[in-house]
């Protein structure tokens, strides 16, 4: 709204301008139309974009006595002349909006896909995953750990999120001690030098 209030400060101080001859007050438009046919059109230069009838800016004809009765009296719009028309375009070029920048979203290749599966199978490779369960007696675990506590515990541990197609777990933990979980990640996924296979190790310990 400031740089709209600015606009019609500028719109006053022009229309007391001294400069402006007396011949340019007489050729009003508004005493021109005020002569002429009673359903006339006044052109006008909107200074504030209005709904259902133009943008700051745009040139439209609109009824005299609106004109003279709504828009002149706040300013929202200038008769078409050519001062008033320099003075719109100026008052534009300082104070029009800037254009929302364009963002491009970029598909991710192929390559940048093997780069995040990558990192993530070095991530597990690495990583020690530690579990605490309760147990019975001579070791044995309470409650198995199943393939999905597996998961949901990589994802909040780790920060790795995989599917529970991507561990080679065919029957739940269940006791304590330490695991190696082999992982089934694409074979395109280069192995580090003397490795077979990618595997997460898992240890539970007592609660």
């Amino acid at each position: 709204m400031a740089h709209i209030q600015c606009g019609r400060n500028i719109l006053r101080q022009i229309t007391k301008d001294t400069r402006l001859h007396s011949s340019d007050r007489v050729m009003n438009p508004l005493l021109y139309v005020g002569q002429g046919v009673r359903y006339r059109k006044l052109e006008v230069i909107l200074t504030t974009s209005i709904d259902k009838l133009g943008k700051a800016g745009e040139t439209v004809e609109v009824a005299p006595g609106y004109f003279r009765n709504y828009l002149m009296p706040k300013l929202l719009a200038v008769p078409n002349i050519e001062k008033y028309a320099y003075l719109i375009r100026e008052q534009r070029k300082i104070y029009q909006p800037k254009e929302v920048e364009e963002i491009k979203v970029v598909k991710d290749t192929e390559e940048d896909r093997m780069k995040e599966y990558q990192s993530a199978a070095k991530r597990l490779d690495n990583a020690r995953l530690v579990l605490r369960r309760f147990i019975k007696i001579d070791n044995e675990l309470r409650s198995p750990v199943t393939k999905d506590e597996l998961v949901a515990e990589v994802a909040r541990q780790l920060c790795v999120r995989i599917e529970p197609e991507n561990l080679h777990l065919p029957s739940p933990l269940s006791s304590l001690g330490e695991f190696e979980v082999p992982l089934r990640l694409p074979k395109a996924i280069p192995l580090p030098e003397g490795k077979v296979q990618w595997t997460l190790t898992v240890k539970i310990r007592r609660k």
